[in-house]
């Protein structure tokens, strides 16, 4: 995995409930809504707009 592709720092409970539903990388969150990581217990909004952040950095967008 290159760096570019990482999780940015969200905090612990946020990275760990990513971890826990398979998502390690950014390019893993494509697959993924806004609400539906919203949805998983430990993330939070400003976790989802750190994210966004990041994937709008690379062109990369939320599973719509």
């Amino acid at each position: 995995m290159n760096k570019t592709s990482e999780l940015p720092r969200i905090g612990a409970p946020a990275t760990r409930a990513l971890n826990n539903a398979g998502v390690l990388s950014l390019e893993d969150l494509t697959h993924w809504t806004e609400d539906e990581l919203l949805a998983l217990h430990g993330v939070g909004p400003k976790a989802v707009r750190i994210l966004r952040e990041q994937l709008d950095d690379l062109g990369l967008v939320f599973k719509s």
